[in-house]
C-alpha cells in the first residue's frame, strides 16, 4: 500500500506517548447492570462497568426495551431513507414533539447523533448570519469546535468559564455583527457546570444569541430532565438547546430545540442533518419512552438517587486519600497525570480486580491531566463502590502515585 509508513508513524507515535486506545469487547446483559461480560483472547470474566454514559442505566430499562420491540415488530429495522425521502415515521415526529415540550421551544429536529446535531447546527449558523462572531468556551466538545470551524464564521475563544475574558472579546467587537456564545451547561471531563447566568446576561446585554450543549445533563437535571436550563429557569433565556438521546436516556441520536423559525432553517439548510438516512424508528420509539418516562415520578427517583450515588462515590475517594477532582456534577474524576500509569491503573483494575474504568487521556483532556471518569449510576451500591475505592488504593500504591494533599 502506498504511503503506510506516514500511517505506521502516526501510530507509532500515539503508542510512544503511552495514548494508544484498546476498545473492550463487552456483552452487557440484560436486567444486569451495570455488570457485563468482557471477551478477552483467553477467555471471558464477568466486570463491573464504571465508564457508562448511560447514566441512569435506561438502556436497560423495561418500559425502554419494550417501546424498541413494539416498533421493530411494526416497522422493521431501518427507517428507509434521509427524512424526505421515505425516512419520516410516526416516532420521529412524536419524538421531535416530545422534545420540544421538554424544553418549552416552538420546535424540535433529531440527528442521528450529538455529534452531528453540534457540527451541522453551529455549521449552518455561519451560512444564515453573514458577518456572525461565534465566541466559544476553550472546553467545548470536539464536535461543536469542528461545527464552529465548518461555518466560517470569525472564532473568539474564552477561558473556561471566565465571563470576564468572554465580555472583554464581546466589546471589542463591532456591535452591529450578530454574535453567537456556545457553551455547555456540564463540562464532561472536570464535570463542572458552564456559567449560564453570566453568560445570558452578556447575551443580553451585547444582543448575542445563545447555544446550549446539555448533552451530558438530558435527563439527569431539573424536574422533567431537561437539563441545567430548567432546573435553573433559564431555558427561556437559550436560543437553541442541543441535546443526546444517548446518555441519559440510554439511546442514541442527538436533537436541536429553539424557535420554529430558527429550527426549520437548520432543517432546510444543514447538509448534515438532509444527506443522511434518518434515525431508525426504533431508536426514536426507545428514546420516546425514556424521555416520556423520566419525566414521570419514577425520573424524578432515578435523578435523586443518582445524585446520591455520585456525591457518595466522591466522598469514599476522599475520604481514602485518592486525588477525586472537586466536581458539582454527577461526574467524578480520579486525576491521575500521567498517560502510562493511568493506563496501567485501567488495565490492573480490570484483569486483577474485574472493574472496567477507561483511562481518560489526550486529547480529550490535556496532557499531564490523564484521569480515571468514574460515573456511579442509581444502581451501583456501597458495596461496589467500596471494593472499587480498596482495588485503587492496592493498585495505587503498586504504581506509586501520589495521593491527595
Amino acid at each position: 500500500m502506498k504511503h503506510l509508513k506516514a500511517f505506521e508513524d502516526a501510530l507509532g507515535e500515539i503508542h510512544g506517548e503511552g495514548r494508544y486506545r484498546v476498545f473492550i469487547d463487552l456483552q452487557r446483559q440484560r436486567g444486569k447492570f451495570p455488570k457485563a461480560i468482557a471477551r478477552f483472547e483467553d477467555g471471558e470474566r464477568e466486570v463491573t462497568i464504571w465508564c457508562s454514559n448511560d447514566y441512569l442505566g435506561m438502556g436497560q430499562d423495561e418500559d425502554v426495551i419494550s417501546a424498541m420491540h413494539t416498533a421493530i415488530d411494526s416497522f422493521g429495522a431501518g427507517s428507509g431513507g434521509t427524512r424526505n425521502i421515505s425516512g419520516t415515521t410516526r416516532y420521529h415526529v412524536d419524538l421531535e414533539r416530545e422534545l420540544a415540550d421538554l424544553h418549552q421551544k416552538d420546535a424540535a429536529l433529531l440527528f442521528t447523533s450529538g455529534y452531528v446535531s453540534n457540527e451541522a447546527t453551529l455549521s449552518t449558523l455561519g451560512k444564515i448570519l453573514p458577518k456572525l462572531i461565534i465566541y466559544s468556551d476553550s472546553l467545548n466538545h470536539a464536535s461543536m469546535i469542528e461545527g464552529i470551524r465548518r461555518s466560517g464564521a470569525d472564532r473568539r475563544i474564552f477561558r473556561h468559564n471566565d465571563v470576564d475574558h468572554l465580555r472583554a472579546l464581546l466589546e471589542l467587537d463591532d456591535p452591529e455583527r450578530p454574535k453567537l456564545i456556545a457553551f455547555e451547561s456540564v463540562y464532561s471531563m472536570d464535570g463542572d457546570f458552564g456559567r449560564m447566568q453570566e453568560i445570558c446576561d452578556l447575551a443580553d446585554e451585547f444582543n448575542a444569541l445563545t447555544y446550549l450543549d446539555e448533552v451530558h445533563a438530558m435527563g439527569l437535571y431539573g424536574e422533567n430532565g431537561a437539563g441545567v436550563a430548567e432546573m435553573l429557569n433559564l431555558a427561556d433565556r437559550i436560543d437553541i438547546i442541543e441535546g443526546t438521546l444517548a446518555k441519559g436516556y440510554g439511546v442514541m441520536g442527538g436533537y436541536i430545540a429553539g424557535h420554529e423559525t430558527v429550527i426549520d432553517s437548520i432543517r432546510s439548510m444543514a447538509s448534515g442533518f438532509i444527506f443522511t438516512t434518518s434515525t431508525c424508528p426504533v431508536m426514536a420509539a426507545g428514546a420516546l419512552a425514556s424521555v416520556s418516562k423520566l419525566r414521570t415520578d419514577e425520573g424524578r427517583r432515578l435523578r435523586s438517587l443518582h445524585q446520591e450515588n455520585a456525591a457518595l462515590l466522591k466522598k469514599k475517594f476522599a475520604d481514602a486519600g485518592l486525588p477525586v477532582m472537586d466536581s458539582p456534577s454527577h461526574i467524578v474524576p480520579l486525576m491521575v497525570g500521567d498517560p502510562e500509569r493511568c493506563k496501567a491503573l485501567s488495565d490492573t483494575l480490570l484483569f486483577d480486580f474485574g472493574i472496567y474504568v477507561q483511562p481518560i487521556n489526550y486529547p480529550t483532556v490535556p496532557r499531564g491531566t490523564e484521569r480515571l471518569r468514574f460515573t456511579p449510576s442509581p444502581v451501583h451500591d456501597g458495596a461496589m463502590m467500596d471494593e472499587l475505592v480498596a482495588a485503587i488504593l492496592a493498585v495505587w500504591k503498586q504504581l506509586g502515585l501520589d495521593k491527595a494533599a
